[in-house]
């Protein structure tokens, strides 16, 4: 096997057959900063601006067209990744006792992680048509800001780094992962939870281009070795694993020839640990897919690799027409949050918001790749009129196929490994699905990203759903793949559980603070 694909086989029976390093710790005393820091690179707000228009029903289902500017961007990035608030309240998750110390403090933000602490990095790379000097931005998160990191136009660079169609323009969006800022907490597990992370960034970004009317196409195929040197990173530290080519109102659509010479950021990031671990399983994965075939491939390519639709049954489940998402884009990632624990089964969840909620994580799959490589199933808890167990979600029908009727809740509190969530309380589990080594054999070790990424996008989805029908919402990765897999009666050997999304009301009266920073 690949390693990708030993490293995707020791992922799905973890639960069973822990990764190395066993017995990990991690140091949180000399953990990293959650934001990068440049000492002495300049420092420009983006502007103030109103958010971004359109609804989550919108934007789970259009493509836009439109050109970017400005302060739609700075929209973009405040209500995805910034630091849109703090909140205090009682929850299940171990960080609660540092939560009300403002240097411990946790600050909430539109997009969902795996527990990581910001691992995404967001670059913007300027041309002429841009409203700054051309170069090389960072976007800080906590100032809602670019730092410059280079001056002078390098879009030609980055252009020829691009498959041909992406090139009509001289503005880019580079999306990276800091592994350190994952794997000092999740050592090998790390590149499972950060190319998930991706899609969740790029599922919001879709979604909140997609209501206003903006064009944006995510790309994960190009030379990212190439960008890597543009940015001044270790490739074996950091990486650039999506590209975004932003229409720019204005612009100039006119390719150019790349100058000659290699470009690149010699601003020096300051590194808070004083000790940086790199993990073996980590570095032969990412080096195996960082050398692979950057050619973009036809979506004919994974047409057969999607997981496999539910089987007819006799007797499926008829869900009703799903409940309006009919928020603003921009409300349901301002008021996105995870449950931890929170969950209390007295209030059952409606049939017509699971069948929502469920439709929301279809839609998400194809944000992403036309294709859509994944599918869900849902354990049913505590739904209203419909009797637990575990079923198939047919999004063409709007239907549950059963699986098997029966009491679900000792399965989902047994099979969960950590003490931030009470399954037995939560409405419902939806499970996301996927093929990752078949598709991984059909188009690349890359595909392992794009996988990944879908299942990210996914997540997202099914988080904002849930916080425009105000129903609690919670993912996790850490569960028993392998005894999912046998719940579902699945049987196709390339076929797995990937991720879990636990659903429902939570309990009323709980004291919480909320402090809006926008």
């Amino acid at each position: 096997m690949t390693a990708v694909d030993t490293y995707i086989d020791a992922i799905v029976r973890r639960a069973r057959e822990p990764m190395e390093p066993r017995g990990f710790e991690p140091d949180w005393g000399d953990q990293p900063r959650r934001h990068k820091y440049y000492p002495g690179a300049s420092l420009h707000p983006l502007p103030s601006s109103d958010p971004l228009p359109g609804s989550l029903h919108d934007g789970l289902g259009t493509e836009g067209e439109g050109e970017w500017t400005l302060p739609r961007l700075s929209s973009l990035l405040r209500d995805s990744y910034g630091l849109t608030g703090r909140r205090l309240a009682v929850h299940g998750n171990p960080d609660l006792r540092g939560m009300p110390w403002f240097p411990s403090a946790t600050w909430s933000r539109g997009v969902a992680s795996g527990g990581g602490l910001y691992p995404l990095e967001v670059y913007w790379v300027s041309g002429p048509s841009g409203p700054l000097p051309p170069g090389i931005y960072n976007h800080s998160t906590p100032h809602h800001a670019m730092r410059r990191l280079l001056t002078g136009d390098v879009t030609p660079h980055v252009r020829a780094a691009l498959p041909e169609d992406a090139r009509d323009t001289d503005q880019y969006l580079l999306v990276g992962v800091k592994f350190w800022k994952n794997s000092f907490k999740y050592n090998s597990f790390c590149y499972h939870a950060v190319t998930m992370d991706v899609g969740t960034l790029l599922g919001s970004w879709r979604i909140a281009a997609g209501a206003a009317g903006l064009a944006l196409r995510p790309r994960f195929w190009f030379d990212e070795s190439a960008l890597n040197g543009l940015l001044g990173l270790d490739s074996d530290d950091e990486s650039v694993l999506a590209v975004v080519p932003l229409p720019w109102a204005g612009g100039d659509t006119r390719p150019t020839g790349v100058p000659e010479g290699r470009p690149s950021v010699t601003v020096p990031e300051s590194e808070r640990s004083r000790e940086v671990v790199r993990f073996p399983q980590v570095l032969e994965v990412h080096r195996e897919i960082l050398g692979s075939s950057q050619e973009e491939p036809d979506e004919a390519a994974l047409t057969d690799v999607g997981a496999l639709p539910p089987a007819a049954t006799t007797a499926p489940r008829r869900l009703p027409a799903p409940s309006p998402l009919d928020v603003p884009v921009t409300n349901a990632l301002r008021e996105r949050r995870s449950s931890f624990g929170r969950f209390s089964a007295d209030r059952p969840l409606s049939r017509r918001d699971l069948s929502a909620i469920l439709t929301a994580a279809s839609d998400g799959s194809t944000l992403l790749n036309e294709t859509g490589l994944s599918r869900v199933s849902v354990f049913v808890n505590h739904v209203a009129d419909l009797a637990e167990g575990s079923y198939d979600f047919s999004a063409q029908d709007g239907e549950l196929r059963p699986v098997r009727e029966h009491d679900v809740a000792g399965f989902l509190q047994r099979n969960y490994f950590l003490n931030n969530y009470n399954l037995e309380q939560c409405a419902a589990v939806i499970t996301v699905i996927a093929r990752p080594t078949a598709v991984t054999g059909a188009v690349g070790p890359r595909g392992y990203r794009l996988v990944n990424a879908e299942v990210g996008a996914v997540t997202q989805s099914v988080y904002l759903a849930c916080a425009a029908l105000d129903v609690g919402c919670g993912a996790a990765l850490g569960f028993d793949n392998v005894s999912y897999r046998e719940e579902l009666r699945i049987t196709d050997e390339e076929e797995w559980p990937l991720l879990i999304l636990m659903i429902g009301h939570e309990r009323g009266g709980q004291p919480e603070f909320v402090y809006r920073n926008v």
